[in-house]
């Protein structure tokens, strides 16, 4: 595996979080263990960067020693940020009307304020937490296709599993009943199954080989795929019985079902993907990142189907998802193709989930009534 590149730019800007948070939390609250509050507000910095770094260089069972209490502070101090930011404005009424005030009472408000953002933070991290590794929930989305020779065609929509440090064995064989238990006719993943190597994570993925359609298990890659290694496990999922689609396109009773490789790796190309298909056949194609939805209009995709955004996962990542897909989860027509956005099975990071669950999504296909 390959650190990414925007792992020390992160860590730049995580230090001037923790910066705020030192001026708030140590700086104006204590009186005699500034220097004890300085180190510990700088060794739960180190421990972001090393989370980030350790869970794309070492082996799970050791990376977790920092991804754990790395990933876990991060969430924490999110929701920390996020609720002492707005308190600012009112710290600053409170000792405009109170002027002059002393020294005492501002560390009284300090403590105060650092206390009730405290408790309210780690009960949030809490409720997202148990939330993340929560069983997936089945989500239903009925979609109408135009020119769908079989009606009622259901398709299981896997994405963003993620297995790695923090999800493994356990939540693989999870997934796999939940899927099995819907006898759908096909099985589709989107992308960033994995984070890790096939020698690291072969056997947490072992459970796939017991998923079971009527038309079989397809996978598009998805970006983290090409930090963990993308020909090792396009050959294990291969070895799995999990076909990958690379840019290419198969014929199913009633549609076609294309894939395209994920914009981050190599080239995605939907027109070749689509290239000479018989036009009066509804394609559904697979695709990671929503954004893939503009170039699929201009190829007449009937249906796109992806993951990528987790449902934004939790604030403030929801907002900067938001600004590069065109949406976070549900069903919606862009241009005259429908775009159909899992939450997700997994997550990524932080082990945090706010107002954003993980699903399983069952998507079946109707055909459109002729006029």
């Amino acid at each position: 595996m390959t650190i990414p590149w925007w792992v020390v730019p992160q860590s730049a800007a995580l230090a001037i979080v923790h910066f705020y948070l030192w001026w708030r939390l140590v700086r104006n609250t204590t009186v005699r263990r500034r220097k004890l509050g300085t180190i510990v507000i700088i060794l739960l910095w180190a421990s972001i960067p090393a989370a980030l770094i350790t869970m794309h260089v070492w082996d799970p069972s050791v990376a977790g020693w920092f991804a754990y209490p790395g990933f876990g502070w991060y969430a924490l101090m999110i929701h920390l940020t996020l609720l002492l930011v707005p308190a600012e404005p009112v710290r600053a009424v409170i000792h405009r009307r109170s002027a002059p005030v002393d020294a005492a009472r501002r560390l009284v408000l300090a403590r105060g304020i650092a206390v009730a953002a405290g408790i309210a933070a780690t009960g949030v991290t809490a409720y997202g937490v148990i939330n993340a590794f929560a069983a997936p929930a089945v989500e239903r989305e009925t979609v109408h296709l135009r020119r769908l020779s079989v009606s009622g065609f259901r398709i299981a929509v896997l994405s963003d599993v993620h297995l790695g440090v923090m999800l493994g064995k356990s939540h693989t064989q999870r997934i796999v009943d939940v899927v099995n238990a819907e006898n759908p006719d096909l099985i589709a993943i989107v992308g960033d199954l994995v984070d890790g190597t096939v020698q690291q994570l072969g056997p947490e993925a072992e459970p796939l080989r017991g998923l079971r359609s009527k038309h079989g298990t397809y996978f598009v890659t998805g970006n983290h795929e090409y930090i963990s290694g993308v020909e090792a496990w396009v050959q294990e999922l291969n070895r799995l019985g999990i076909r990958t689609l690379r840019n290419e396109r198969v014929e199913l009773p009633g549609f076609d079902l294309a894939g395209t490789n994920d914009l981050t790796g190599e080239a995605a190309d939907v027109g070749k993907t689509l290239g000479g298909r018989n036009t009066n056949r509804p394609v559904v194609l697979l695709a990671h990142q929503p954004v893939h939805v503009h170039d699929a209009a201009k190829h007449g995709v009937d249906l796109q189907l992806s993951g990528h955004t987790h449902g934004g996962q939790f604030v403030p990542v929801n907002f900067f998802t938001r600004m590069e897909q065109p949406m976070l989860s549900g069903l919606q027509t862009f241009d005259g193709t429908q775009l159909f956005v899992t939450r997700g099975a997994g997550f990524w990071g932080p082990p945090v989930r706010v107002g954003s669950s993980p699903e399983i999504a069952i998507v079946e296909l109707v055909a459109t009534a002729r006029e």
